[in-house]
């Protein structure tokens, strides 16, 4: 099924236990009529088996721009919505601060400034999380009209240290997609 223009998302897989699954979140989409680009950080592609997911979604995966040369010009972006997981204690503090030291986190930051959907699925335990710079993090990229996904009232919090293995399989990717058709369309639904 070919997507509307308005109907592409750019994933962004990060460096944490869930990216080795990122093929659900990629399926989800492409089943919702999504088109996906996929932008993995350079720490991600070591969790990710990039042949079998470009085999079973078409879906590209790239750590850092297509080059194109200095001369060439640089298209606009057209995602329609970005989805950040798993997103690790480190990239979402670097986001915030806008620290740009990847093309993924280039990539994202650029997004939240051109005002594309942002939603981010964080994959950290309870140590990490209690610490004072992630809650500032966070409460700084929702101020920037970021959907951070962490919390009761999302049904998705901080795992105990050392429990992460036990977390793989309940990490929630249909809330990630969930949330970005609501960002792109207004509704609840994916459709």
């Amino acid at each position: 099924m070919t997507a509307p223009e308005s109907r592409r998302l750019t994933v962004v897989a990060c460096a944490a236990g869930p990216a080795a699954r990122i093929g659900e979140l990629l399926t989800l989409a492409h089943r919702d009529g999504w088109q996906v680009d996929l932008i993995a950080t350079p720490a991600a592609a070591e969790f990710l088996d990039v042949a079998a997911i470009e085999e079973a979604t078409g879906v590209q995966a790239r750590t850092k721009p297509r080059h194109r040369g200095p001369s060439a010009a640089r298209p606009t972006p057209t995602t329609s919505a970005i989805v950040v997981a798993p997103a690790t204690f480190n990239t979402i503090n670097k986001l915030a601060r806008g620290i740009c030291d990847n093309y993924a986190l280039t990539a994202v930051a650029e997004a939240i400034g051109r005002r594309v959907p942002v939603v981010v699925l964080p994959f950290v335990n309870l140590a990490l999380a209690a610490r004072a710079p992630f809650a500032q993090s966070v409460a700084s990229l929702r101020s920037e009209g970021v959907t951070v996904i962490v919390g009761d009232e999302y049904g998705w919090t901080p795992h105990p240290p050392g429990a992460g293995n036990e977390c793989l399989t309940a990490f929630p990717w249909a809330l990630a997609m969930q949330h970005a058709a609501i960002a792109v369309t207004g509704r609840g639904d994916l459709g």
